[in-house]
């Protein structure tokens, strides 16, 4: 039995790598949700307390008047009448 090539070890071989592809391509596609969940999760912490994470401003995309990023040159009716 030194070179064992029957149908049941060629079965138990097919299986195996095919075992090893199907284990290793779930932890692959649970190791990107979790790293992808993990972000979002943080960036929406860090949008809703900006002191937790070294911010001091609230939500991006605020208010430019409120929260001091930038200041409006001229009023908004006139920006459509040109």
């Amino acid at each position: 039995m030194n070179n064992p090539t029957g149908a049941f070890v060629q079965g138990a071989e097919a299986y195996g790598r095919f075992l090893e592809v199907f284990i290793d391509g779930h932890w692959w596609v649970v190791g990107d949700a979790l790293e992808n969940i993990g972000k979002t999760t943080k960036r929406l912490g860090a949008n809703a307390y900006p002191h937790l994470y070294g911010g001091s401003a609230g939500l991006k995309g605020s208010s430019p008047r409120y929260s001091g990023y930038a200041t409006p040159s001229k009023e908004v009716k006139n920006r459509f009448e040109e």
